[in-house]
């Protein structure tokens, strides 16, 4: 098949395309790097069935990559952290109204395949626990993070009005927590926070009292949620969670964090942000159900190699490294 991803250099979207290309497809990655990664590609570089555009998805598709038919199209187009929406407000809300469009008129044009890539971040500070897909969620429509929640909230909505008005075969996957291999030590996220932090025995910033809670998911499970999402047929228009239904406390990841790279590290607690989600855990019954998905890498087991991973990269002083098997 031809596979279009949009945010392809991103996080999660490389880790799919590496996926898509040992499944023998042809992939066509648009992203405009502003905050995906070149690093994230560059194993796949030269791989004859790749083919890397730069493009901004809220520009018109004029590259000669995007006038052959696609058969599947993904769309994660989006700065995904706290610090990158926040630093790209505007171009987080237009990627994920107009860069969306375009990405649903081209599959529309080929008849293709889509799936959006959103976001447990759309039920807000949920006041149901643990989230379920047909809850609308608590969201602060004008707050700081509101690019974000908002923004995904409407691509769902854009991505339901294609199903409703041309039948488009599209889904939606709502993505929680995500941690692995070639996340950003610097995009603000929980995960590489704490273990960069941790690698370097610097105090792991806590915010809140460290109660709040999350559900970490590793990054090959998820793209395996995302896949079998995509590739299981009678499921348009249907919302789907993807992310890992055990929960735990940030004060618990953080001393989890520590034990694991033996850091010197101690806690160091900070006002909690505006409107930052006290639980966040999914609801995976729909998942378990149509895709026969649930998580199965063990939340110690995936640490271990993201910590290897950002030892590998650079990040850590040498006993840190001794420490981990590095």
């Amino acid at each position: 098949m031809r596979i279009l991803v949009t945010g392809g250099a991103g996080f999660i979207g490389s880790h799919l395309v590496d996926t898509l290309l040992s499944q023998q497809h042809t992939v066509v990655v648009a992203d405009n790097f502003l905050t995906g990664r070149y690093v994230n590609l560059v194993h796949v570089q030269g791989h004859p069935n790749l083919h890397i555009v730069h493009h901004d998805m809220t520009e018109p598709l004029e590259h000669a990559a995007f006038q052959e038919p696609f058969d599947r199209v993904y769309n994660l187009a989006s700065p995904a952290s706290p610090r990158g929406y926040g630093r790209y407000p505007l171009e987080t809300l237009l990627v994920n109204s107009m860069g969306s469009l375009k990405a649903l008129r081209l599959a529309e044009r080929d008849h293709a395949r889509f799936l959006q890539a959103s976001t447990s971040e759309v039920y807000g500070d949920p006041a149901m626990h643990p989230q379920v897909e047909s809850y609308w969620g608590n969201v602060n429509p004008v707050g700081p993070r509101s690019c974000y929640d908002e923004g995904k909230r409407f691509a769902e909505s854009l991505t339901m009005e294609f199903v409703r008005r041309s039948q488009l075969d599209a889904r939606i996957a709502r993505i929680f927590n995500t941690y692995g291999p070639r996340s950003n030590p610097k995009d603000g996220r929980v995960v590489p926070n704490f273990c960069v932090q941790a690698l370097n025995h610097e105090p792991i910033t806590v915010y809140g009292d460290g109660d709040q809670t999350r559900s970490f998911c590793f990054v090959d499970d998820l793209v395996r949620g995302l896949t079998a999402l995509m590739e299981t047929d009678g499921l348009t228009g249907q919302v789907v969670n993807l992310g890992s239904p055990h929960e735990t406390t940030i004060r618990e990841f953080a001393e989890q964090v520590i034990g694991l790279t033996r850091s010197r590290s101690s806690l160091r607690f900070e006002p909690l942000p505006v409107d930052d989600p006290t639980r966040r855990q999914p609801d995976i019954s729909k998942a378990r159900e149509l895709l026969g998905w649930e998580p199965q890498t063990d939340l110690s087991h995936g640490l271990a190699v993201t910590v290897d991973y950002f030892i590998k990269s650079g990040i850590g002083t040498p006993d840190s490294a001794a420490v981990t098997g590095a």
